[in-house]
């Protein structure tokens, strides 16, 4: 146990037969169960976990593959099943420092945070030696999944090295939540919309000779429309359906009045380049409600930004 507190940690692998024995090894003692989830690997990634011969592992099979997301569902799942008051999610990479441990779960013991993630951003030189073109991905990312989540303390969305009390991911339905790659970002969603205390903490990437399965060209679309789907449906959820709150009206007026200018604008625009000025009454039915909508837009976000769960 943690300070009082039963953790589990949720170690989803595949095809990790050369790195789940590490994982397994240097979990630290405090850790009651680990949930080794096998998700259908083609090599020898259970028998390794077994053959660590740590008692307090619990081996999970797929019988197809779920992806990661699908595998740290099951483990969680498993893991409350087993009684665990808190669970970790280790990586079967051996990418996340287990000395780590300790600083996902101090905010949620002495502060009352009900999920806690890891931040590789944390500090000025944190992408010394990361390519421009991926510096800018995760930028674009990042904010991506702070307007889509509602968590806009949160940085670096990416990162899987979390912890989450079974409170928490008992307030939301875990079957409907992504099951590849989008999954770190569809769970912020859901936990939003639950109202879920969540907090970053600085921890250091640790990079070995683990391979991404990662098809780029496959999960940015699925991001983005997950993302897309998130969005709205916090909108709907959390400020129409349980209480139509001020940023619902903000938003959705804004949205008409951006939409309203659209047309005198496009047909000044359409009159210009012909070489007909517009009146001045086209103008301002182009400007008037594009100015109003805009500033509603920005106090809708102001307001989402000062309701995020704290």
């Amino acid at each position: 146990m943690y300070r009082g507190l039963t953790v589990a940690a949720v170690v989803p692998a595949y095809r990790e037969e050369k790195h789940v024995g590490r994982v397994i090894d240097t979990m630290p003692d405090f850790v009651d169960h680990i949930v080794v989830v096998d998700d259908c690997s083609p090599d020898d990634t259970a028998g390794t976990a077994l053959a660590a011969g740590d008692p307090r592992v619990v081996l999970v099979r797929h019988p197809v593959n779920k992806g990661v997301g699908g595998s740290i569902i099951t483990g969680h799942r498993e893991a409350m099943a087993r009684g665990a008051d808190v669970m970790v999610v280790m990586a079967g990479d051996a990418q996340m420092d287990p000395e780590y441990l300790p600083a996902l779960l101090d905010p949620i013991v002495d502060d009352g945070y009900g999920f806690t993630k890891a931040n590789r951003f944390y500090s000025a030189t944190s992408f010394e030696g990361m390519p421009k073109v991926r510096v800018f991905g995760n930028i674009v990312l990042t904010f991506m999944t702070k307007a889509a989540s509602g968590y806009w303390n949160l940085v670096d969305p990416q990162n899987g090295y979390t912890a989450a009390t079974r409170e928490s991911l008992s307030r939301i339905p875990l079957e409907r939540v992504a099951e590849r790659y989008d999954f770190e970002n569809d769970l912020l969603v859901w936990l939003n919309i639950a109202d879920v205390r969540a907090k970053d903490v600085p921890i250091p990437a640790v990079y070995g000779d683990e391979t991404s399965t990662m098809n780029l060209g496959t999960v940015i679309p699925r991001l983005s429309v997950t993302l897309f789907k998130g969005f709205w449906r916090r909108m709907w959820r959390k400020y129409v359906l349980w209480s139509f709150s001020p940023v619902a009206l903000l938003l959705f007026s804004g949205l008409f009045l951006l939409g309203l200018s659209a047309i005198p604008g496009a047909y000044a625009v359409w009159s210009a380049l012909h070489g007909t000025s517009p009146t001045s009454g086209t103008v301002l039915l182009a400007v008037t409600p594009f100015l109003c909508g805009f500033w509603m837009m920005v106090q809708a976000l102001v307001l989402d930004i000062q309701a995020t769960p704290k």
